[in-house]
């Protein structure tokens, strides 16, 4: 009896089965396996939980720095929009500001400056109804000589020597000189990155000293390059000159014409070494080429610090950079409410300016003081952008293989050899295609020394006296009692 009723008891192993729910019924019914039901929640292995922790980490690093530039953005965008706001005349234009970004040394890519303006300044400026206009330089050294000659084109109109520029057609209500100018310094000049304030500041400086007489690069590289030698004929075997056949050869000397007589060959050969006629000189008054002794006032200037990572040695910069967005948002977006608020300051400088010829290129950490040494620091993120050797390489390199060139494109000019067949495919190029390539190399390997001598590090930025009573730069705007930003 009893050992039957121990049989009939549940044995310890066995633990009593619980009544599925309708739930878990219904989804075995599915097709879903019964052992998945079973499984109970754990911890991941220690290699997951490692790549969740990092990965999360990054992900949510990113997020929070987006939203950052978004409500900075928003923020600075909503103390302004007022002014969007406010209505114009029917013959008021809205106020517009120039942007200059130079080319950034070492780099291809020569509009990353306005890329950077276009980011994270001009969204405010949008938002306040502020007009712009970007100019860049393709090559370093554009943006100092389009500054140059602007600036002696308006000495030359001013002087009375040169017209104003006048549209094809004359609108009633086309305004004059004298509004654009002033409309010029309401606006403001916007100067991206310490490189495009020392190409501004040459530029400045060189129009406002240089003759203001218009010179053409290309032509006087181009007069320089023809008498170099380098496209001459080679010197001909001497030949004998007593005759054949008892009658002499044409010789130049017989072929040009006599001093005594007079006469003149149709045959006759100009001589290479004829004077080539002269540049006339300028018909104008000395008093007009003195340079000015005061300068006009000039449009406010808004300093936008401005540094571009390139090269596998800046890598974790371009890292630190990517995943802190927000703080070239907030100095994009501070340099912005700047310039619509319009609060000016004199252009800060110290009293003694140091000349070029007193700065050693070693010296990188040489100062002027004041608004000139601004953004220094980004000078040594470009330092070997640019290197003489290199360019001098290219310039032999050129000029060993350029006679070879030039005596293919003559001999099949001339006619004394048939062209190949690889020369008929793919014609060589001819002395004049030779020529104009020379020219055009050698205005880039000149203009790209040139402008390395403007931004190089250590380099000073160009610096007039003049400039002290017509400069004007951009300021914080003066805080009210409240802790409110002023507008004064």
């Amino acid at each position: 009896m009893s050992s039957q009723y121990a049989d009939s008891l549940p044995k310890p192993s066995e633990a009593p089965v619980r009544p599925k729910s309708g739930v878990r019924a219904a989804l075995e019914h599915t097709g879903i396996p019964p052992s998945w039901f079973e499984k109970r929640p754990k911890l991941p292995s220690r290699n997951w939980l490692i790549f969740l922790s990092v990965t999360t980490s990054i992900v949510s690093y990113y997020v929070y720095d987006r939203r950052e530039c978004k409500r900075i953005r928003a923020e600075y965008a909503s103390r302004v929009e007022h002014l969007a706001q406010e209505p114009l005349r029917p013959s008021e234009l809205p106020r517009k500001v120039t942007v200059y970004g130079a080319k950034w040394p070492g780099d291809e890519d020569h509009e990353k400056s306005l890329r950077f303006f276009r980011k994270y300044v001009k969204p405010v400026l949008v938002a306040a109804a502020v007009d712009y206009e970007m100019i860049s330089g393709r090559r370093s050294g554009d943006l100092a000589n389009r500054i140059a000659n602007e600036i002696k084109t308006r000495r030359r109109v001013d002087a009375g020597l040169e017209p104003t520029f006048q549209g094809p057609i004359t609108l009633p209500n086309q305004p004059t000189l004298e509004q654009k100018r002033k409309r010029e310094l309401e606006g403001g000049i916007v100067i991206v990155g310490r490189h495009t304030l020392k190409e501004f500041m040459s530029g400045l400086k060189r129009g406002w000293t240089e003759s203001m007489e218009r010179v053409d690069r290309e032509d006087m590289i181009a007069q320089e390059l023809s008498s170099d030698g380098r496209f001459d004929e080679p010197e001909e075997p001497a030949v004998d000159h007593e005759g054949v056949d008892g009658e002499p050869l044409p010789t130049r000397s017989r072929l040009l014409p006599s001093k005594s007589t007079g006469l003149f060959s149709p045959l006759q050969i100009p001589s290479s070494n004829q004077s080539k006629p002269s540049k006339p000189s300028s018909n104008w008054p000395s008093d007009l080429e003195t340079p000015p002794s005061t300068i006009p006032a000039l449009p406010s200037l808004l300093l936008v610090p401005f540094t571009n990572h390139i090269g596998f040695k800046q890598v974790p910069q371009m890292l630190w950079g990517f995943f802190n967005e927000r703080h070239k948002v907030r100095a994009g977006s501070e340099a912005a409410y700047r310039l619509v608020l319009s609060h000016t300051r004199p252009f800060a400088t110290t009293n003694t300016t140091l000349s070029a010829s007193e700065i050693q290129p070693s010296q990188s950490d040489e100062r002027q003081g004041g608004d000139l040494d601004f953004d220094l620091p980004a000078e040594s993120y470009y330092v070997g952008a640019y290197t003489p050797s290199e360019t001098e390489k290219a310039r032999k390199t050129y000029y060993d293989a350029l006679p070879a060139k030039l005596a293919t494109a003559r001999a099949l000019a001339r006619g004394t050899r048939a062209p190949t067949k690889d020369e008929d495919k793919h014609p060589p190029p001819t002395e004049v295609e030779l020529r104009a390539e020379r020219l055009k190399k050698e205005m880039r390997w000149r203009g790209d020394k040139a402008g390395w001598e403007v931004v190089k590090p250590g380099q000073a930025v160009e610096w007039d006296e003049r400039f002290a009573d017509a400069l004007q730069v951009f300021d914080e705007p003066r805080t009210a009692e409240d802790g409110s930003p002023g507008t004064e």
